[in-house]
């Protein structure tokens, strides 16, 4: 006859998920990746983080973007992510020199720098990875209110 382990024993042994509600933000494929990795320490955008974002998790919402469609990459939740602080590139000669953090080659139309547009990073502190996840049903372009998180 097998014996019950004890309640305690069992109870410690057992990793406990934990399941938070945070804001997301949507960053395409690749570049989720390298920042899920820790090489890409930058995200860059044509505008700052709105400050009630600054020093919050925030879930990492991948999605596929047309590299990702090729790789058949659907859209997920793959980490967590704490932006510190952002940064105004004033010259495209400061956005060249922070190329090893954000990772974008300077002549990319899409995300590179342009002279008719402000351009801005956000310092990625924290990257959590966690168990790919569906993201929320209503999430707008950028962003999203409602993610729950387990990790």
């Amino acid at each position: 006859v097998g014996r019950v382990p004890d309640k305690k024993y069992a109870m410690g042994s057992q990793k406990r998920k934990t399941t938070r509600r945070i804001a997301g933000l949507n960053i395409q494929f690749p570049w989720s990746r390298y920042i899920l990795d820790g090489n890409k320490t930058v995200e860059t955008r044509h505008y700052p983080l709105p400050e009630k974002h600054i020093g919050k998790e925030l879930a990492l919402i991948e999605t596929p973007g047309k590299e990702g469609k090729k790789a058949g990459i659907e859209t997920r939740i793959i980490g967590i992510i704490v932006i510190e602080k952002c940064i105004h590139y004033e010259t495209k000669e400061a956005w060249a020199n922070d190329k090893k953090r954000h990772l974008v080659e300077d002549g990319d139309k899409l995300y590179g720098y342009s002279e008719d547009k402000e351009k801005w990073g956000w310092l990625v502190k924290v990257v959590r990875a966690v168990e790919p996840q569906m993201p929320p049903k209503v999430r707008g372009i950028k962003y999203a209110k409602d993610c729950i998180v387990s990790y």
